[in-house]
């Protein structure tokens, strides 16, 4: 194995600053993560590691750096797990965020900050215009002509929304829009959970020159909330396709916005050139469509990234820096407003396929490239249905989210991180037990961990994991809560905490408070 290298804070500072091509990850689960970390570390946790980097750090000799908060050796451990998979040029930072912090470099808290804060920058510098909750429900009890859009993937929508409402995610707003408003005078205003996704939606469209009034709903559903309206749940109200008139429009529109911004188009043959240099160049191929368009037919090296879900969450998907970004729809529209959001985020290499969806295409889900993975023995849903009925001792370990554990999970499971996996095995009831974790995938690692660990327990997978029992209907369980540690591995929502109202408008404060911070920090180039 080769030695790790460290870094100083300073050095990964220039680092940040030099323009090459660099993936900084920090290596703590999603909820330590968001309370302090360094703006353009995206979070890859140690426990998942193996199913995700090698999708989001393609490049096996591009620069790596690793953080953890400091003393923990998470990083290390990573770093021995990248050696192991073939990444080359791998370094630590040495004292993690700690570290950093004491340097004097600014610290952020929260999830997917660069492309929040750039939302701030958009409506600071934009001026993009706004409605209040208040405003917008006066506007509806008078029945005027508007069209509430909400740019949040269906999930979200259907999780919560705006009463009269329909979901038109990000990308998709240009794309719909002409049929969703025909009419001139109708008001369209754009919301989603926050304000990011809703300024950055308003904006689109005022940028493809629709003639109709536009506006962002000032801080969406939570504003709402917190103005004392009700929401809507379980709703599914979707913007229909594009009418061949509406997609003339939108793609008029879309192609202007491209001019504007420099956005760049090219050929199958530039891919299959950039594909060649991919070992030279980081290459990412994303289909900003949506997830039944890419189901039914994409490019085999494509990963689905819907569009407005990569412009909110850029750091989820490429996770290297100044890599050669291609988006793949074969309308063009969704690309290319897409692209031109990314090169005011500062990516400089993003380019729109022509020729979208010509050759090879694959049908299905989009599969992870998993590394080091190891099947292990299963059993299925009907056979552990079966020795939980008769009460054989067999212990349940739910390696799901916490926040998939806390909707449901089945009846008796302990809930366990895989990080701190001793934890929960320490004192382990009974010898057999059953691993499971929400489609099974992580299960498999899990399960080889706890049997290095402990040999003399009986371990196997739940097939299909905790899905194929809810798809059984077989019984869940929601109220009962067995944690073998503290639930820190994801960032809860504000309105999925105890204190929602609080923390809504916390965050909401935080959002807005990014725009300082940003500019204290000094890396970020946005441009406009």
């Amino acid at each position: 194995m080769s030695p790790v290298g460290t870094i100083t804070p300073a050095g990964l500072k220039a680092m940040l600053r030099d323009g090459s091509e660099l993936a900084l990850v920090d290596v703590r689960e999603q909820g330590v993560y968001c309370r302090a970390h360094l703006l353009f570390a995206s979070c890859i946790a140690l426990s998942r590691l193996e199913l995700t980097v090698g999708d989001l750090v393609p490049r096996r000799t591009a620069r790596v750096v690793l953080c953890d908060g400091g003393g923990e050796g998470l990083a290390l451990q990573a770093a021995a797990q990248l050696h192991r998979f073939g990444y080359s040029d791998v370094s630590v930072l040495a004292g993690g965020v700690r570290a950093w912090q004491a340097a004097g470099y600014e610290v952020f808290s929260g999830v997917n900050v660069p492309s929040k804060a750039f939302g701030e920058y958009v409506e600071h510098r934009c001026g993009t215009p706004r409605i209040t909750a208040g405003e917008l429900a006066t506007k509806q009890a008078a029945g005027e002509r508007l069209v509430i859009l909400d740019s949040r993937p269906m999930d979200e929508f259907r999780n919560m929304s705006i009463p009269g409402g329909i979901d038109c995610p990000g990308a998709e707003l240009v794309y719909r829009v002409f049929d969703a408003a025909p009419d001139a005078q109708t008001l369209v205003v754009v919301n989603c959970a926050g304000r990011t996704r809703s300024i950055i939606g308003a904006q689109s469209l005022i940028n493809a020159g629709i003639p109709n009034q536009v506006v962002a709903l000032k801080d969406g559903t939570m504003g709402w909330q917190l103005a004392g309206f009700e929401i809507s749940n379980g709703r599914t109200e979707h913007a229909a396709p594009p009418t061949p008139s509406g997609l003339a429009k939108a793609k008029a529109a879309a192609g202007k916005v491209a001019e504007r911004y420099g956005v760049e188009t090219i050929d199958s043959a530039q891919l299959g050139q950039f594909r060649g240099e991919a070992g030279a160049r980081t290459l990412y191929v994303f289909d900003v469509r949506t997830a039944e368009e890419y189901a039914a037919g994409h490019l085999p090296d494509s990963r689905h990234a819907p569009g407005g879900q990569l412009v909110q969450a850029t750091d989820e998907f490429a996770v290297t820096r100044h890599a050669r970004v291609v988006l793949v729809d074969d309308k063009a529209v969704r690309a290319q407003m897409t692209a031109a959001w990314l090169r005011q985020l500062g990516w400089d290499e993003v380019y729109v396929l022509a020729d979208a969806l010509n050759g090879r295409l694959e049908q299905g889900p989009f599969k992870p490239a998993l590394l080091d993975f190891v099947a292990m023995p299963t059993v299925s849903a009907i056979e552990l249905k079966a020795k939980l009925d008769s009460n054989t001792g067999t212990v349940v370990a739910d390696f799901a989210t916490s926040v998939q554990y806390r909707k449901r999970h089945i009846p008796g499971a302990y809930w366990c991180m895989r990080t701190r996996i001793e934890r929960a095995i320490a004192g382990a009831p009974g010898r057999e037990w059953v691993v499971t974790s929400s489609d099974g995938v992580l299960a498999h690692y899990c399960a080889r961990d706890i049997s290095r660990a402990r040999p003399d327990l009986s371990v196997r997978v739940l097939e299909g994991g905790s899905n194929a029992w809810f798809a059984q209907r077989f019984p869940d369980e929601t109220s009962a809560l067995r944690l073998t540690c503290e639930a820190d591995d994801v960032w809860y929502k504000p309105y999925e905490q105890r204190e929602s109202r609080q923390a809504m408008q916390d965050y909401l404060t935080w959002e807005v408070n990014l725009i300082e911070q940003i500019e204290r920090d000094g890396d970020a180039r946005f441009r406009f």
